[in-house]
């Protein structure tokens, strides 16, 4: 099964340089809607395992991420492609939307 990491903004560049579909979960420890992302995120990462690249960003050990992308509320999903964003999803979401929004990237 495909792990998720937490990466840092001093890896973020690197991560998204490699021009694959990114998946980036933005959460925290004390959020509980958070933990209602978490498996689907995992799921995610099973489901598209070497075709995607799913990563978290905790919000309190590393708040310049979050500010940089604007994320004002958690859980918070964002999708890059490289450099750009493709899409930002807010809340708790059922798991055929996120995988809608990976299908319909990997198929552009």
């Amino acid at each position: 099964m495909a792990a998720i990491n937490y990466v840092q903004a001093s890896e973020f560049e690197a991560l998204i340089a490699e021009k694959t579909l990114t998946v980036v979960d933005f959460t925290a420890s004390w959020c509980g809607p958070c933990k209602l992302v978490a498996p689907l995120m995992e799921q995610l990462a099973k489901d598209y395992e070497g075709r995607i690249t799913v990563v978290k960003v905790d919000i309190d050990q590393d708040k310049s991420l979050a500010k940089q992308f604007e994320v004002r509320s958690i859980p918070a999903v964002l999708m890059f492609l490289g450099a750009d964003r493709l899409a930002t999803l807010v809340g708790v979401k059922p798991y055929p939307e996120f995988t809608a929004l990976v299908e319909q990237h990997l198929a552009s």
